[in-house]
């Protein structure tokens, strides 16, 4: 199936310091492998004052979604992103879907958004 691209770039992100009071403020990347056959990913994550953190690999089964915390650790190296400013940008195998998407709790009614990412190929 060619549904979907293999790479996706999201500009946006700001990971929130942690709260001390539930729900806690996070943002979450879903991607969606179609294809017949699992795929892997690598993220490369950019910043606003240090080095890129490159070539972080996990493993998309085949027809499955997979979600990640990016406030968790990511990948195969157990990666954890630091609060703040970043970029991140997915390299697949295999054509997936991806979006992104941010619990914002910085404000009394709670708000939880997706934003597809730019797909370049």
């Amino acid at each position: 199936m060619n549904t979907g691209k293999k790479v996706w770039v999201f500009p946006d992100g700001d990971l929130p310091q942690p709260g001390n009071k539930e729900p806690f403020g996070h943002e979450s990347l879903v991607i969606l492998n179609m294809n017949e056959q699992d795929t892997t990913v690598e993220f490369d994550i950019y910043f606003d004052k240090t080095e890129p953190v490159k070539n972080i690999k996990s493993v998309i089964k085949a027809e499955r979604v997979r979600c990640f915390r990016l406030d968790k650790p990511v990948g195969e190296q157990k990666y954890k992103i630091p609060f703040g400013q970043y970029a991140l940008v997915v390299r697949s195998q295999l054509p997936v879907v991806a979006q992104i998407g941010r619990m914002d709790i910085t404000q009394p009614n709670l708000a939880y958004y997706t934003t597809m990412g730019y797909a370049l190929d």
